[in-house]
């Protein structure tokens, strides 16, 4: 039997400031374009624009 492809997708989101990178997961139904979030940058210590990678 076929697996069924998994709803929840474990993605990173990396900062455009820094390399700092954030793991989470999104649902594939809902947000099937790329995640960008505005995220707290300890590396940069200010609130920056992270994006989805793969």
């Amino acid at each position: 039997m076929a697996k069924k492809k998994d709803i929840r997708a474990a993605i990173k989101l990396r900062s455009t400031v820094s390399g700092h990178v954030y793991l989470t997961q999104k649902n594939r139904r809902n947000d099937a374009q790329r995640l960008e979030l505005m995220k707290y940058d300890p590396v940069a210590r200010q609130h920056v624009l992270y994006r989805e990678v793969k």
